[in-house]
């Protein structure tokens, strides 16, 4: 058996024996593991040349980031949540994602960040939110939600190789799940989504950390007879539109749980383009399953009331008729 984790750590194994340019930094990746014990051991392997501990300043090791790979090298950039990740905003979205386009090509950022997301932990509002909305929304960025163990294991490789930046989120309550995994997991199609769940009677699109609660729920809808197909979005920009309104097409309802707000969220993209692409294949109207629109909270009872949970995305099927 393999966790997530574990899986995480294989393919940054992988990526820095494979290429000599390929390096990790961040803030405590090196003697302390990482902050969700991912790089655990990477650092007596491979030495501090290539596991670099940084100081605690997001928007600098970013940036080093950023000038490493114009010259040349493949980091792997990991900050511990996405909120944190907001210090490096000017980085980010002002100088990786446009000097390519800026420069007319002449200069490419192959950069890789990691950032773990989302809440269920108790870890307060300064650290459980789901911004990758945020992110997909920037051209010149590639964004990533590895949901099982082959996209954790299988996403860090293709992402190296891609010449433009590349973040990849890692949902926090995903790290302990555990299953098989096989010997020779490779690298994995980061282009499209997956189709997780097979059904006929309506689409739930979900991604990162919602997509076992997509699952959860139509298992359970599988009981009353309803049959659902579970839509993992896996690449976040660029959207995977034809396998969405493929499956849309075929089950003429469709429910997005994305564990973001409902306001400006990636889900209401989605919800767009299958208005776009398949609005006269709907019986329904599209349907959102989204956070509640406050600050996460800490108690454990108001956290798990302002995420999407089984029942809620059960209840939005059912609203939907048929």
């Amino acid at each position: 058996m393999v966790t997530y984790r574990e899986a995480m750590r294989q393919a940054i194994r992988e990526a820095l024996t494979r290429d000599d340019r390929a390096f990790l930094m961040g803030e405590d990746v090196g003697r302390y593991g990482g902050c969700y014990a991912v790089s655990l051991g990477l650092l007596e392997e491979f030495g501090p040349e290539r596991i670099r501990d940084t100081p605690l300043s997001e928007s600098a090791f970013v940036g080093a980031g950023i000038g490493a790979a114009l010259n040349g090298m493949r980091p792997i950039v990991e900050i511990m949540t996405v909120n944190f990740s907001l210090l490096a905003l000017d980085q980010i979205v002002n100088n990786a994602a446009t000097l390519s386009y800026m420069s007319g090509g002449q200069f490419n950022v192959p950069l890789v960040i990691r950032m773990t997301t989302g809440a269920g932990r108790q870890l307060g509002a300064q650290h459980s939110h789901s911004l990758e909305g945020w992110y997909a929304h920037i051209p010149g960025l590639r964004a990533l939600a590895p949901a099982t163990l082959e996209d954790a294991r299988g996403m860090l490789w293709p992402a190296l190789q891609d010449p433009d930046p590349v973040i990849i989120f890692e949902h926090g309550t995903l790290y302990n799940i555990e299953g098989e995994l096989a010997d020779d997991a490779g690298p994995v199609d980061i282009n499209t989504a997956a189709v997780r769940r097979p059904g006929d009677d309506v689409t739930i699109i979900t991604y990162g950390g919602t997509m076992r609660t997509g699952l959860g729920a139509a298992e359970q809808l599988a009981g009353s007879g309803v049959s659902a197909e579970v839509i993992d979005l896996r690449c976040l920009r660029p959207l995977d539109t034809a396998t969405i309104v493929s499956s849309v097409a075929r089950t003429h309802r469709a429910v997005i749980v994305d564990e973001g707000w409902r306001t400006g969220s990636l889900a209401a993209e989605v919800s767009a383009r299958i208005m776009e692409e398949v609005f006269y294949d709907l019986d329904a109207p599209v349907a959102r399953v989204c956070s509640a629109e406050v600050p996460m909270p800490y108690a454990k009872h108001l956290e798990d009331a302002a995420i999407p949970q089984v029942a809620d995305v059960v209840a939005a099927v059912q609203m939907l008729g048929g």
